[in-house]
């Protein structure tokens, strides 16, 4: 699993009726009141107000004490979100009042068109999501994976998703399988470390994938950069 503060904006996104844990989907803290996830997040959830946010924390059971809980305000979906492709798969939480920052609990990047993308090297995803394809449960503690980032007409092509790829999509995983984001990994960061400083950029945001850790299969992420103005 993942060490204390590896991904100190990483957050929970969590609803009481979700059974076990709790957990429902990951996000990531773009400013000290706004948190970046996936817009199908909330396709079942009715009531906004019983959603919750775990900031700063590794481990769901015991959060620790650099751990801070908020509620929502509101969640803006984008406009054209589709639940039937998941197109446009992206949403802003604003949370009910700001969080402190700490080792704990730091901002994320998110790029704008002056960063290459596709150049990005050391690439990784983190979530408490299921660890297993068949498994329905969470992860307790937080697990982390590096993955390389998928040329978009490959994963578009015949014998991998075949045209359900978006232009506004990311692949990432490994053609051979093994290594994935799985699901309660929704809404979580694809994250890349610059290749000449020393921070990290979130350029993805967890979307879909055919299965978990599949051949040809890969994670499919909402690309951050390409929805950078709509943030």
């Amino acid at each position: 699993g993942a060490k204390p503060g590896a991904w100190p904006w990483i957050v929970s996104i969590q609803h009481p009726w979700v059974p076990g844990l709790r957990h429902m989907c990951g996000g990531s803290l773009i400013s000290r009141q706004w948190v970046l996830t996936a817009a199908h997040c909330f396709d079942a959830v009715r009531e906004i107000s019983m959603v919750y946010v775990v900031i700063g924390a590794t481990q769901l059971t015991q959060p620790g004490p650099g751990a801070q809980i908020r509620h929502v305000k509101q969640v803006l979906r984008h406009q054209y979100y589709d639940p039937d492709d998941f197109s446009y798969d992206i949403a802003l939480m604003e949370l009910d009042h700001p969080v402190q920052c700490s080792p704990y609990i730091q901002l994320a990047c998110v790029p704008d068109t002056t960063l290459t993308v596709s150049e990005l090297q050391n690439c990784w995803v983190a979530g408490w999501g299921a660890t297993t394809a068949r498994s329905q449960d969470s992860s307790d503690h937080l697990q982390e994976a590096k993955v390389q980032l998928i040329d978009l007409q490959l994963c578009n092509s015949s014998h991998w998703y075949a045209g359900k790829i978006h232009t506004h999509n990311l692949c990432a995983g490994y053609p051979q399988g093994n290594i994935d984001t799985c699901q309660g990994d929704s809404g979580g960061p694809l994250m890349c470390k610059d290749n000449t400083a020393e921070y990290w950029w979130v350029i993805g945001i967890t979307s879909w994938g055919r299965g978990c850790a599949r051949a040809m299969q890969p994670g499919v992420y909402t690309s951050t950069q390409h929805f950078y103005d709509w943030i």
